[in-house]
């Protein structure tokens, strides 16, 4: 079992948890995931991992509890377990020294982005974040991200706070030379930027979070078509060259079980959502 140390809601349905996992968190690294089991009966369900400490021996995830697993992991608390965590899974991200970085996070994805921007920092990097959110009421990580920036800009889909949409990214890659890019957040928001990007040929990793089933390679559920290939993201990735990503076929692929996960939502609020403590 794995107890949750700290539960925090960082926006409404986003949640910021950490969970003792000392041997995990010795081993971690900026863009890995961990795979969380809530109980036996659970399915798995992959996270990436938004910062450790190494002092507590705790590994920090964020989450939007949208689907069926991540609403009855809202309900947990501190002082609750988790029946499994698997860690740390897939490959680090890039955190070399390239010179001037470009990072956009939207929504929850701001939080483990903040955890590969602190690296890139410490390798003497330039950053210039961008935050996303659909709302105002929708933004994370603002005063962490900003923290270690160089420059810090702020977008929102309706316009309610900072830039309306990413457009405007248009004009900052006109004006500044970029080294190197990094992206997390929604499938829709990692082709946006690459959109934006690929005229300048600048190399832009995405992470992606495409369906998932055991994280070893073994099931052949994540896999994606990077550069014509086909790749498997909890082995070759999880961060990819966006430029060489089918994002088409990615888009299709994830929503095959959408009807199937609507459904299970809408059962475990009917329900109640029960969570067992201990």
């Amino acid at each position: 079992m794995y107890e949750i140390v700290t539960k925090k809601e960082l926006a409404p349905n986003i949640y910021l948890i950490e969970i003792a996992a000392a041997d995990v968190a010795k081993k971690a690294n900026p863009g890995q995931f961990v795979i969380i089991r809530l109980d036996e009966k659970g399915e798995r369900v992959p996270l990436t991992i938004a910062g450790v400490d190494l002092n507590k021996g705790t590994v920090a995830t964020a989450f939007h509890a949208v689907g069926r697993t991540t609403k009855k992991l809202a309900k947990m608390s501190a002082g609750d377990s988790v029946t499994d965590l698997s860690g740390p899974l897939g490959n680090p991200a890039e955190v070399a020294k390239f010179g001037k970085v470009l990072l956009v996070g939207g929504g929850v994805w701001c939080a483990p982005l903040h955890y590969v921007a602190q690296a890139l920092r410490k390798n003497g990097n330039k950053l210039v974040v961008a935050a996303a959110g659909r709302t105002e009421n929708d933004m994370v990580y603002e005063n962490e991200l900003k923290a270690v920036a160089d420059e810090f800009c702020v977008a929102t889909d309706d316009g309610s706070k900072g830039n309306k949409g990413l457009d405007f990214l248009a004009d900052v890659l006109k004006k500044q030379k970029f080294d190197h890019a990094v992206v997390m957040g929604p499938v829709s928001l990692l082709k946006k930027v690459v959109g934006l990007t690929r005229p300048y040929g600048l190399k832009t990793m995405v992470t992606l979070a495409s369906l998932m089933v055991d994280g070893t390679g073994m099931c052949g559920a994540c896999r994606v078509t990077v550069a014509g290939e086909t790749k498997f993201a909890c082995m070759d990735g999880p961060e990819f060259n966006g430029l060489d990503v089918d994002f088409e076929e990615l888009v299709s692929r994830q929503r095959v079980y959408l009807p199937e996960e609507r459904m299970a939502s809408m059962i475990h609020d009917k329900l109640g959502g029960g969570v067992k403590r201990g």
